[in-house]
């Protein structure tokens, strides 16, 4: 089956992976989350319009393939909730004079354009809003881990695995998954339900993560491991029994 990064590797860099043994299959855990990186109207735009009329308003849009990510990740989320999976978003937290903006104001020259509209910009889209009981960590950095307390509720949740999510897939999700791998936490990174703005980036990012942090998987597993896991006792409906 081919894989979305098979196209920029060379023969060489092929034969490479596969003879030094990266890539196995890590499989999934057993007390699973959802995480949603960064999927606000700063990334995808406030509608679904081609990448380079989306940035012209909003400067780190990926355009139509966010939208198409928003989609996939709706289905996620329908499936994980009803089983009881914890859901977990990340989005950006920096002040309207952007005195915090450090080192996203050394290389980009529109980081710091416009911070107020940033600002509202981090809001996570309609279409996949969090609901009350999910979690929401503001963070400033690249990785949801780095400065946020994102690990010490997954320990208090019981989570030993990510199904991962959103965007861009060579940034802030590629960040999230390192720093996950790096707390033993096992990941599969939805390949539907990431994205980038760039083509190259979020396909050799996929073939990074799938090489030594995460497994890459399609939509549908992913619907098909979270539709068969059990529904918690705490969520069952108990019955009345008339007698």
């Amino acid at each position: 089956m081919s894989k979305p990064w098979d196209a920029f590797l060379t023969e060489r860099d092929k034969a490479v992976f596969a003879a030094g043994g990266f890539g196995q299959r890590a499989g999934f855990g057993k007390r699973p989350a959802v995480i949603v990186v960064d999927v606000n109207y700063n990334f995808v735009g406030d509608k679904p319009a081609p990448i380079l009329e989306s940035i012209k308003e909003w400067s780190h849009s990926c355009g139509e393939e966010g939208w198409a990510g928003v989609h996939a990740i709706a289905r996620i989320l329908a499936a994980a909730r009803p089983k009881g999976v914890p859901v977990i978003y990340t989005t950006g937290d920096l002040r309207d004079d952007g005195f915090d903006a450090g080192g996203w104001a050394w290389k980009n020259a529109r980081t710091v354009d416009n911070i107020e509209k940033k600002q509202r910009g981090n809001a996570i889209v309609d279409e996949i809003a969090p609901l009350p009981q999910d979690l929401i960590i503001k963070k400033q950095k690249p990785s949801g881990f780095f400065g946020s307390p994102l690990m010490s509720f997954l320990t208090d949740l019981g989570v030993d695995s990510l199904i991962v999510t959103g965007t861009t897939t060579s940034g802030c999700v590629h960040a999230t998954v390192v720093d996950a791998f790096s707390f033993n936490l096992r990941c599969s990174v939805v390949e539907e339900g990431c994205f980038d703005r760039g083509q190259a980036s979020h396909a050799l990012a996929l073939m990074n993560m799938n090489a030594k942090y995460a497994d890459v998987i399609k939509l549908e597993e992913a619907l098909s491991y979270l539709n068969g896991l059990p529904v918690p006792a705490s969520m069952q409906v108990k019955k009345v029994v008339n007698l």
